[in-house]
């Protein structure tokens, strides 16, 4: 989980990217103007930025300038967001510190991949181990420990228990899941969540009754889950 920024004065699109990062399990905060943004950032200390480049009260482009320049926040990563898409202004915007660019309009899919591959090369996308009761897993090893014991997983049945312990008391549907874990389209009717959590489950063991059944939703992880699964 990283703690992003979003810096953008159209209310609409602004609630669109909280709640798809939110739902990503990102920490999202919100700025309509430059000014509250760079007060945003000395305040919460994001690990990216989502920088518009056309705000009301001051180019996003000094923005990015005075990010870069500052003694505190010269290392926070910048994705400048905008419907500029010349090449000139991308190449301003990179002359300036920024880390990647996206034309406006743009896929939430495609954003969370770029903002993904960003907080990869800057080491400060999610911490390597996660845990929870006695399930215990090892991102970068691809290890997973319930009670001392090794249990051996598939690496879509990994990438869903890693997702979930991710977001980790937040409700997931299986639409979400099925675009962000499998890649398909949200829309498809499918089991193939259903199969796989059920699998999962039986091979965490006593750790399997973390992932709780939110019914007619989807599934939480949860320290805490209702006897009913």
């Amino acid at each position: 989980m990283a703690r992003v920024l979003v810096v953008e004065d159209e209310a609409d699109l602004r609630e669109v990217m909280d709640f798809n990062l939110t739902q990503a399990g990102h920490r999202v905060f919100l700025s309509s103007t430059a000014e509250a943004g760079l007060r945003a950032v000395r305040e919460h200390k994001p690990d990216l930025v989502l920088l518009d480049l056309m705000l009301p009260d001051m180019p996003g482009t000094e923005v990015c300038r005075r990010l870069k320049k500052g003694q505190d926040s010269s290392d926070v990563k910048i994705i400048m967001v905008t419907a500029k898409g010349e090449e000139v202004d991308r190449v301003v915007g990179f002359e300036l510190g920024a880390d990647d660019y996206v034309t406006k309009p743009f896929s939430v899919r495609e954003l969370l991949l770029r903002i993904n591959a960003v907080l990869r090369r800057s080491g400060s996308e999610k911490v390597t181990s996660l845990s929870i009761g006695e399930l215990r897993v090892d991102r970068e090893a691809h290890r997973v420990i319930v009670s001392d014991a090794e249990v051996a997983l598939t690496s879509l049945e990994f990438k869903l228990l890693v997702t979930l312990l991710e977001r980790r008391e937040r409700v997931q549907t299986r639409s979400v899941l099925l675009s962000d874990v499998w890649g398909l389209d949200a829309e498809l009717e499918t089991r193939t969540v259903d199969t796989h959590v059920k699998r999962l489950r039986e091979k965490l063991g006593v750790a399997g009754r973390f992932i709780e059944t939110v019914r007619g939703v989807g599934y939480r992880l949860s320290e805490t889950p209702s006897e009913e699964l």
